[in-house]
């Protein structure tokens, strides 16, 4: 229920355009998960620390507990649920799955859409640059070798 302190933003969530009201202070997870229905986007510490809430925020990736949902007005966020098509996977999703990145699945979509946006602005990162990428991403299951394997089966040669 919109309120005459709400503010009206216009932002585009995997593709699809949202003209809604939102509370000054509603974080953008909070818009994601709780009025667009999109629980792909976990919410872990919501301080921003454990990357749960990663999204893509016009190709970047941005911790969505700590941006408000006014702050991405005029922007196009992806979360886990609009990077490939409904029954496929980028080849980074196929190669978290092939070298067993995924375990629990708390950590999973944020993980995959900083590596996404490392994958964009690198095709072929160093290791200590990927360990980099996913270092504020915690995940309690360790797969941080088997996220970095998968990432590198992925390079591409320069």
């Amino acid at each position: 229920m919109a309120t005459s302190r709400d503010i009206s933003i216009l932002v585009t969530v995997n593709g699809k355009v949202q003209n809604i009201a939102v509370a000054p202070h509603l974080l953008l997870s909070d818009l994601i998960r709780d009025q667009l229905g999109l629980t792909g986007t976990k919410v872990g510490c919501e301080t921003g620390q454990c990357g749960a809430c990663t999204v893509l925020v016009d190709g970047v990736s941005v911790k969505s507990c700590a941006m408000l949902a006014a702050q991405a007005s005029g922007s196009e966020v992806v979360t886990i649920e609009g990077l490939s098509a409904v029954g496929s996977m980028t080849d980074l999703q196929a190669a978290f799955w092939e070298h067993h990145g995924v375990q629990c699945g708390f950590c999973t979509p944020g993980m995959l859409l900083s590596l996404t946006d490392l994958l964009r602005r690198d095709p072929a990162p160093a290791e200590t640059e990927i360990r980099r990428w996913i270092d504020g991403n915690l995940c309690r299951c360790g797969v941080y070798p088997r996220a970095v394997a998968a990432v590198q089966s992925l390079a591409k040669s320069p």
